[in-house]
């Protein structure tokens, strides 16, 4: 089987605000790093973009198995299935990566504490602060 191990994460300043994702995806003995300027958008949304980014870049990458590692515990436990998605914004970015997810012979998700996330929150914070440099 052809496993990715993907950490992502998104970032935020304000909530609202300027937000960035950042997403680690390995896969065989390649380490693909994404960070991202997402424009204004609340926490939970760039965690959600981060994550629909991984996903995808698993797809592409031919991958049949993903095991998926946030520091977000609302959006593992929403991808889950133990806690409903009221926002209706949310609503879609969930259809979205569930749908994604699915497509995957194998898909696990799993909540890490953020010091184990450092990686991704660095990547998400540096698309920020590129941003604002530009």
């Amino acid at each position: 089987m052809r496993r990715a191990v993907l950490y992502s994460d998104g970032a935020s300043s304000g909530n609202p605000g300027e937000s960035g994702i950042g997403v680690v995806l390995t896969f065989g003995k390649r380490v693909f790093e994404i960070s991202e300027y997402i424009g204004i958008a609340t926490n939970n949304v760039a965690e959600y973009r981060a994550l629909l980014r991984g996903l995808e870049r698993a797809r592409l990458l031919r991958a049949d198995a993903v095991d998926a590692f946030l520091d977000s515990e609302l959006l593992v436990r929403q991808i889950n299935g133990t806690y409903r998605v009221k926002d209706e914004k949310l609503k879609e970015l969930w259809e979205s990566a569930k749908t994604i997810a699915c497509s995957f012979k194998y898909f696990s998700i799993s909540h890490i504490p953020r010091e184990l996330n450092q990686q991704a929150d660095r990547l998400a914070k540096k698309a920020i602060k590129g941003a604002r440099h530009e």
